[in-house]
């Protein structure tokens, strides 16, 4: 068994306003094989800029409200609500809320996402 505590996990720090903790993945805590999972902490007012990449990937939202765009579609999204995200799709989200907003999110294949370098270096906000 391997088991790891996403709190030990330092993450990268991103200037849109959010922590990620790759938890699984090839830039994991942990080595994954065929997925990615992180854990996403968005402080208020934060967000995850709009991007796309050749991965499916899944949002989960653990605590708080947010407003998620998926090819153009804007819906709110809250506690307990998971959102699908086809492969090539742009999407974002937003926390529009007074507290942090927590999410899991998970692709595949295990890739590591453009977008991060992208956001990191300035060119997505």
């Amino acid at each position: 068994m391997e088991k790891i505590n996403i709190w030990e996990i330092e993450g990268t720090e991103f200037p849109a306003g959010r922590r990620t903790r790759v938890i699984l993945g090839q830039n994991g805590a942990v080595r994954g094989e065929r997925f990615c999972q992180g854990y996403v902490v968005i402080y208020k007012g934060g967000g995850i800029p709009a991007h796309d990449h050749e991965t499916v990937e899944s949002y989960t939202i653990l605590k708080g409200v947010g407003e998620m765009e998926v090819d153009g579609e804007t819906q709110p999204v809250k506690e307990g609500d998971c959102v699908f995200i086809p492969a090539g799709q742009s999407h974002s989200l937003h926390n529009m809320g007074e507290e942090e907003l927590h999410m899991m999110f998970v692709y595949a294949p295990d890739i590591i996402v453009d977008h991060w370098a992208q956001e990191q270096s300035g060119e997505l906000k």
